[in-house]
């Protein structure tokens, strides 16, 4: 497996790699799967914001994604940063999502990043949770019922983690 910047020839097999996860599980709260054009400018979007946007192949073949943008808006948060990771369907536990994760903590560290946040999608989500625990996050908590997907309820939960010096020191460079 080889982990590497993603780039705009990536997005068909990230497109599918979402669509199927906003159609059948409970991972992203959207409701209907974005098209090539839109998850185009999404990534146009972070990598102009100078986010890390990585993709895992496996034979030539994109296996997953992660990236990370913004935790919210607002400027105070600009030092913090949200994880996203998602694999195909068929490679699902074979260690990718956390070669992933890894490789994305260290590339929003070196970027000046200083925490990363984990916004799980479903309390049920027993492996993204045991993920994020294995690349050092910590639990903060879970948002009860605050999305309505798959004709239920849904919780999100927050983790977080501490990306390089986190908040023993200033930031070195402002954002």
């Amino acid at each position: 497996m080889k982990i590497r910047p993603a780039n705009f020839a990536d997005i068909p097999a990230i497109t599918r790699i979402y669509g199927h996860a906003v159609k059948t599980g409970t991972a992203s709260f959207e409701l209907e799967p974005p098209d090539e054009a839109e998850m185009k400018t999404r990534m146009e979007n972070l990598l102009n914001g100078k986010f890390p946007y990585l993709a895992a192949e496996i034979d030539g073949k994109v296996a997953g994604y992660a990236y990370a943008g913004l935790y919210r808006t607002r400027p105070a948060y600009r030092h913090t940063v949200e994880n996203s990771v998602y694999v195909a369907p068929e490679l699902h536990k074979r260690g990718i999502g956390k070669v992933l994760l890894d490789a994305l903590i260290d590339a929003s560290a070196a970027r000046g990043f200083r925490q990363m946040i984990a916004v799980i999608g479903d309390s049920n989500q027993a492996a993204s949770i045991a993920l994020h625990k294995a690349c050092g996050f910590e639990m903060v908590g879970p948002l009860k019922n605050v999305g309505w997907k798959f004709g239920r309820w849904l919780d999100t939960v927050l983790m977080q983690r501490a990306l390089g010096e986190g908040a023993n020191a200033p930031p070195k460079a402002d954002r």
